[in-house]
């Protein structure tokens, strides 16, 4: 009741603010009061003698100031400000389109980060279009599906690489390469294409033309994977002004972490995180892996079977219980999950080779461990881009034929040690 909520926007009722992705869009009072009353004009027109009553108290201004006032609005809402329309003695109306709830249930849906929550929000972006075909937003949507079903292997990374890159060139073509789509392009840069300098270099200028905590914790991910710390912290520390609240900022914490080996501060920021996103399976993963190898076994056992019941659709979560479990001298039972894994990629469910290697290497068997590591690079696994920093793979660090394959993942890129 005490916000309104349309596109990417949040106008709070309270505070007399409105806020873009969580970005305070720093608008004067009078210019809030603008938008609140054309809000809750719900599409309809308000005439001037409304808007003067509605945001001016009926306190006498010239029709000049209104529409200097509308025209401050519609800049601050940059590609969204068309939604306001002016019609010649009628007066003023905000359009939002007919797709917006679809777009808006899309976008809650993805949250999940699971394969049946990223579907169901493709599924979600796609009608979208079938409503309202001028609203780029349903066409953007699509496209970051593609990219987040690849990112978090719900589906083969190399199709939905090709998707994402097909995707997005027609909602540029249709809406410009907004600073959004810069950010989604970087982070295919980085995640799919380990494009590390021009990832970084367009995330910078998304950056410059509208600071997100999105774009923070991309960076973040792509500092720590090139073991450039200071600036991952320092990246970190802009997402939690931003936003603290932003659902994979606990986790993207943890990860840095991770990769310092610095297990004792990733357990302490993890256990933190997950007050807050609980339900989030990415979080728990870090924190179970944070557990693991500071040697409290049976909390990470824990962790990881939870991750697994808030996302029984992505098996690496399921490996990464088998590697604990191999490691820690079980092995008939990381067998036996291994099994099903095998079972699931028959049937033709994407399984990311990736987070097979460490299983197969806890096991003592390097072939096949090195086997799937050449079927990760095959197949394109958008794990591959933190191979460098990932802690379950040092014990294969010294084998000579790892060093080969990663190199041809990495090319000329020093090695981490």
């Amino acid at each position: 009741m005490d916000q309104i909520l349309f596109g990417p926007f949040c106008l709070d009722l309270e505070q007399h603010r409105v806020f873009r992705r969580g970005i305070d869009l720093k608008l004067r009072p009078q210019t809030v009061r603008v938008l609140r009353a054309l809000l809750q004009k719900a599409g309809q027109p308000a005439g001037y003698e409304e808007l003067l009553k509605e945001a001016w108290d009926s306190t006498f201004v010239s029709r000049h100031t209104v529409a200097t006032t509308v025209s401050e609005l519609r800049k601050a809402l940059e590609e969204f400000g068309g939604w306001i329309v002016y019609r010649p003695r009628i007066g003023y109306s905000l359009n939002v389109p007919r797709s917006d709830d679809q777009i808006r249930i899309g976008w809650h849906l993805s949250e999940r980060r699971t394969r049946e929550g990223l579907e169901k929000a493709l599924a979600c972006f796609e009608r979208a279009p079938q409503q309202d075909s001028a609203d780029h937003r349903g066409y953007e949507g699509i496209s970051r599906m593609y990219m987040m079903l690849g990112m978090y292997g719900a589906r083969p990374p190399r199709e939905m690489h090709q998707a994402f890159l097909e995707a997005q060139s027609d909602v540029i073509a249709l809406a410009g390469l907004t600073p959004e789509l810069r950010a989604d392009r970087a982070h295919v840069l980085h995640i799919f294409e380990r494009k590390w300098e021009e990832a970084e270099a367009e995330l910078l200028i998304a950056e410059r033309e509208r600071p997100s905590a999105t774009i923070y914790v991309r960076l973040v991910l792509l500092y720590s994977a090139r073991r450039r710390f200071d600036q991952a912290l320092q990246a970190l520390q802009r997402a939690y002004a931003i936003d603290r609240f932003w659902p994979t900022l606990p986790a993207n914490e943890v990860f840095l972490w991770l990769t310092h080996r610095d297990f004792d501060l990733a357990i302490a920021r993890g256990k933190e995180g997950l007050d807050l996103q609980p339900y989030l399976h990415l979080g728990r993963s870090h924190y179970a892996q944070a557990l693991e190898f500071s040697g409290r076994i049976e909390e990470a056992l824990a962790e990881y079977r939870l991750a697994q019941t808030l996302a029984p659709d992505l098996p690496w979560l399921a490996a990464l219980e088998a590697g604990c479990l191999a490691r820690s001298g079980r092995q008939n039972e990381a067998v036996e999950i291994l099994a099903k894994l095998n079972e699931c990629r028959s049937r033709g469910q994407y399984v990311d080779a990736y987070y097979l290697v460490p299983l197969l290497d806890a096991l003592d068997w390097r072939e096949e461990a090195l086997y799937e590591l050449d079927r990760a690079i095959s197949d394109n696994s958008t794990a591959l881009y933190m191979i460098d920093v990932d802690p379950k793979m040092d014990s294969l660090r010294s084998d000579p034929r790892f060093a080969l394959l990663r190199d041809s993942v990495l090319g000329s890129l020093p090695r981490s040690n």
